[in-house]
């Protein structure tokens, strides 16, 4: 009988959010690389091998204990603290409620797995064992994002009432402080020749940080720049399709999905220069300090048809490295070490 993985998440319940689109890649490649070793399921009432919680919702604290009776539980790190500070506006009370749960959630895991290496040391911060911490990076079928012709990019500038003939800098998102909105607009203000594109909303609502300053603009945004709200997961390769570069100017984050899903489609990457990026992106991107350097660098990204050449193939280097092989090597073998009761390296 093959040994169960329940994957329990609540991820997909909220458009718009990277955790959501993860959470579907995730399941979908270790189907298709595990499905003849593990049996896997999905928020099944069942007591599994592997219980694996891909978010911290409360109601799954209440039944752990229960569910991983005969298994082992692993916790997917999606958030800490301090990114969660920066994603939305919390009463005091409440952040002090839910950062001890958070912390707590995660310490009762038999085993952990984070998309960024460096959370593990932030993770170590918090009290919670390195040994029992895993690193596995997102991953983004190239079936769902990947390249469209000339022609279709056109027919959906069209569509989405965008000049042919502009230059169009994409950013993808929730609209949060964090994300980079504000250094959006000036950059716009600095670019008028230029197209600014927002693809995404406020997922979590008025609690969505800096809700009602960003809302107040995006109700009556620069003539040069579009806010489209939340797009459906299954529209957005034709998003990354019509613009010549994505840009995310957040000042926090773990592993973007969207620069992942941006990569699969060839479009050159520019990004805020955070730490985080180094050990995951290497040098698959553009990346720049502050607002002046994100401009220079989209005036010469515009204009530089041989630098332009070199952000589309930094692009294709990145999306070849994680490819659907080599990540489903990696959930393998964890699911593998977590069935057998071994240590993690």
């Amino acid at each position: 009988m093959e040994p169960i993985i329940n994957m329990m998440s609540s991820a997909t319940k909220v458009k718009g959010q990277g955790v959501g689109s993860a959470y579907i890649e995730q399941v979908n490649l270790v189907k298709e690389k595990l499905g003849g070793k593990f049996k896997i399921l999905e928020n099944a009432r069942v007591k599994a091998d592997i219980t694996h919680y891909h978010t911290i919702d409360p109601k799954f604290s209440l039944t752990r204990k229960s569910r991983t009776k005969r298994g082992k539980s692993l916790g997917y790190v999606h958030m800490l603290p301090e990114t969660v500070d920066q994603s939305l506006s919390l009463p005091k009370f409440a952040r002090k409620i839910f950062y001890k749960y958070m912390i707590a959630f995660y310490k009762s895991m038999d085993y952990l797995v984070t998309v960024n290496p460096y959370f593990i040391g932030e993770l170590e911060r918090y009290g919670v064992l390195r040994e029992k911490v895993s690193y596995i990076p997102n991953y983004v079928s190239s079936d769902a994002f990947y390249p469209l012709p000339k022609e279709k990019k056109k027919v959906l500038r069209g569509e989405y009432d965008i000049p042919e003939d502009k230059f169009v800098v994409l950013s993808a998102g929730q609209l949060q402080t964090r994300k980079g909105v504000f250094t959006f607009l000036e950059m716009a203000e600095r670019l008028p020749e230029v197209q600014f594109v927002w693809a995404g909303g406020f997922s979590f609502g008025r609690i969505s940080d800096g809700y009602a300053k960003i809302k107040k603009v995006t109700e009556n945004p620069p003539p040069n720049v579009k806010f489209l709200g939340i797009i459906d997961r299954e529209l957005m390769n034709g998003v990354y399709n019509l613009a010549d570069i994505m840009l995310l100017a957040s000042f926090e984050e773990l592993f973007p999905m969207t620069v992942l899903e941006a990569m699969c489609t060839n479009t050159p990457i520019l990004l805020r220069d955070l730490e985080i990026y180094e050990d995951i992106l290497f040098d698959f991107y553009f990346k720049e300090k502050d607002t002046a350097g994100f401009v220079e660098a989209v005036r010469r990204l515009a204009n530089d048809r041989d630098y332009y050449g070199q952000g589309v193939e930094m692009a294709k280097k990145g999306n070849a490295f994680y490819s659907k092989e080599s990540v489903a090597d990696m959930w393998e073998e964890l699911y593998v070490k977590i069935y057998k009761n071994e240590k993690i390296d």
